[in-house]
């Protein structure tokens, strides 16, 4: 047991620092160069990402521009239509008040204006075709005494 207290061996790898330091360098310079290539190449993906992405961009706006433009003259087109039909209902609205107004006045001249309201009085008396209810019947059958 007299030799447990001599001084201990001494590790091969501290014998020879230069050996060791240089086993590091090398492996931390690989390690650089392939870390120096790995950026390089995501760099270049950036790159092409950033190019793709406005490629794409550009396309997406001539696209929206054409959208725009078509959507644009089918408004127009469409307010066209609009405005036809609705000058074309005012034009019917026009005719169909004229002839309602000449319709008027002929019956007027013929004397049966009141024809249609005394028509009604007659079906609201008459619900079936009973004799009875015949004889309730208006004697001047419609004709206006003016």
């Amino acid at each position: 047991m007299a030799n447990s207290h001599s001084t201990p061996p001494v590790p091969a790898s501290s014998t020879s620092p230069l050996s060791t330091r240089k086993e590091n360098v090398t492996p931390a310079s690989s390690k650089i160069a392939e870390l120096t290539e790995s950026r390089q190449e995501l760099l270049n993906r950036i790159q092409s990402l950033k190019t793709d992405l406005q490629s794409w961009r550009y396309k997406l706006d001539g696209q929206v521009k054409v959208y725009r433009d078509e959507l644009s003259e089918l408004k127009k087109s469409l307010n066209v239509e609009v405005d036809q039909l609705r000058s074309e209902f005012q034009e019917l609205k026009t005719t169909l008040q004229q002839q309602q107004e000449d319709v008027t006045t002929s019956l007027r001249n013929l004397g049966l204006q009141d024809a249609p309201e005394e028509t009604k009085e007659i079906e609201d008396v008459k619900p079936d075709n009973n004799e009875e209810n015949a004889q309730d019947l208006p004697k001047d059958c419609g004709k206006d005494t003016e």
